[in-house]
């Protein structure tokens, strides 16, 4: 009796038509996890190809890099503001929508033969990025309250059953097809789960209404474009450059000036104060550092695997052999998707977390001692998959903990960019280590064993951070807060509608 009338934006008809029409559960999640997964491997299916583009766009190698960097940024900016339109408006709305961008950006790049659509279409790609932090917060909504636990933790695996799966799969099809197969195979992919997003999924009656932020909007998309882009190219422009120092002075004052438009706004596109509420916000810390860790290993392992045996430490791989070693990785962190569930409903999120934090670390550790064999980085990469699954488990129950279900989508989305920023501030560290820490082998300048081994280090000393960042969640269980979190009725969130 008094569950109802706490769901934000939810009638007694809302109530009344979730009771009487209530969807498969084994259907939503399987078609989410799916639409999860698409996503995933359309980032991970430019990667075989990257080192041909040049040749392949007839662009200069730089030039090239941009069909990779203008995914990145699309993503950044796209998926806090899908979120925040997918509460106000319809989450399974603006998860059609993500896929739609997604086949589209596809075919762009399918059809292209040059630089400009080829950045063009990846963008479009990139802009379909929220479709995960939706899925998450569409099953909020439609799924019973024993079922969220696992079903969330699914849905993150998503992400890196994708990536592991679509490395090899990428490999495979550059290496006996041509090379633009690959973008129609994402094409075909989104079709798929469009059509059955369309079937299977209901629109949840959870809305907050109201009027977009475009103000926010603008602001926040300069502001992490500035970031970055600094952060993502400084490496190639030089740190030094007056491009870098002034990308990085402008994201300082645009998002400062953002924050300050935020906290004065009636309907933010960011609710800044939940987010400095403790449990979001050390959620959200803990996920740049998971997503620095996460992302040290996608740099190191395929270089160690790819580089020539006369270095002594490289083991020669093909690119497809290096995709068949990642691939158990995913499909572990699917597999422990059930145990970060089971340790969430009877310890909490929290200690599921913390789980995860010493299970990457204690990886990361190893792979420092055990590198010389494919076995080893089969070994480290499950491992550390295993870390990573129970990390991505526990965060959205941290999230959806805290936030009122009105809030689901925004909130979600934000950590999920809290990670991308951690993979970005990952791959540019890595880079200039790796740049720096050199050997010379036949006239050409490779990265050493102990720039590998420091890159290794620094992904132990993020995960040992996420588990000092943990520590301060308040230890309560999600169960604590559902189906409505007590922050449902607080007069700050209540002022939002």
């Amino acid at each position: 009796m008094s569950e109802a009338p706490v769901r934000p934006t939810g009638s007694a008809g809302t109530a009344g038509s979730a009771s009487t029409a209530r969807p498969n559960p084994n259907a939503v999640v399987a078609v989410l996890a799916l639409a999860g997964i698409t996503v995933s491997l359309m980032q991970t299916l430019v990667i075989p190809i990257v080192p041909e583009l040049p040749k392949y766009l007839n662009a200069s190698a730089s030039n090239a890099a941009w069909a990779v960097t203008a995914t990145l940024l699309a993503a950044a900016v796209a998926t806090p503001m899908a979120g925040r339109i997918g509460d106000m408006f319809g989450k399974r709305l603006m998860l059609l929508i993500s896929l739609v961008l997604l086949v589209s950006g596809s075919v762009v790049a399918a059809l292209s033969d040059s630089l400009v659509p080829m950045i063009i279409g990846r963008t479009l790609q990139g802009l379909a990025s929220a479709v995960v932090p939706l899925g998450i917060s569409i099953m909020r909504d439609e799924l019973p309250p024993e079922r969220l636990a696992g079903s969330t933790a699914l849905m993150s695996a998503s992400l890196g059953v994708g990536g592991a799966l679509g490395l090899p799969s990428a490999a495979f099809i550059a290496d006996h097809f041509n090379w633009h197969v690959l973008f129609w195979t994402s094409a075909a992919l989104g079709v798929v789960a469009f059509a059955l997003v369309m079937l299977l999924v209901p629109e949840s009656k959870v809305r907050s209404g109201g009027r977009f932020d475009a103000v926010g909007a603008a602001g926040l998309a300069v502001g992490l474009v500035s970031l970055l882009l600094a952060v993502s190219k400084g490496a190639d422009w030089g740190w030094a450059s007056g491009t870098t120092l002034g990308l990085f002075a402008l994201a300082v004052v645009v998002l400062a000036a953002w924050g300050f438009f935020e906290l004065r706004t009636s309907q933010p596109l960011v609710d800044l104060r939940t987010t400095v509420r403790r449990q979001v916000l050390f959620t959200n810390l803990a996920s740049i550092a998971f997503g620095f860790s996460m992302f040290a290993m996608s740099l190191v392992l395929p270089q160690l695997l790819q580089l020539p045996t006369q270095t002594g430490y490289g083991l020669g791989k093909s690119m497809l052999t290096v995709g068949l070693v990642m691939a158990p990785q995913g499909l572990v962190m699917m597999a422990f998707a059930p145990v970060s569930a089971a340790i969430t409903k009877s310890r909490g999120p929290k200690v599921t977390l913390m789980i995860g934090a010493v299970i990457v670390g204690a990886g990361y550790g190893l792979n420092i001692l055990l590198m010389s064999q494919v076995w080893h980085l089969i070994l480290v990469s499950c491992i550390i998959g295993a870390g990573v699954g129970f990390a991505y488990g526990a965060m959205p129950a941290l999230i959806m903990g805290a936030v009122p279900a009105s809030e689901t989508a925004a909130a979600n989305s934000l950590n999920t960019l809290m990670r991308s920023i951690g993979t970005s501030v990952a791959s540019a560290l890595a880079g200039v280590i790796l740049s720096q820490m050199t050997i010379n082998l036949g006239g050409h300048t490779l990265p050493s064993e102990n720039g590998f081994k420091v890159v290794m280090a620094i992904g132990a000393g993020a995960a040992a951070l996420a588990f000092v960042l943990a520590s301060f969640l308040p230890g309560r269980r999600p169960a604590d807060a559902e189906p409505a979190p007590e922050t449902v009725a607080e007069p700050t969130a209540e002022a939002m509608r």
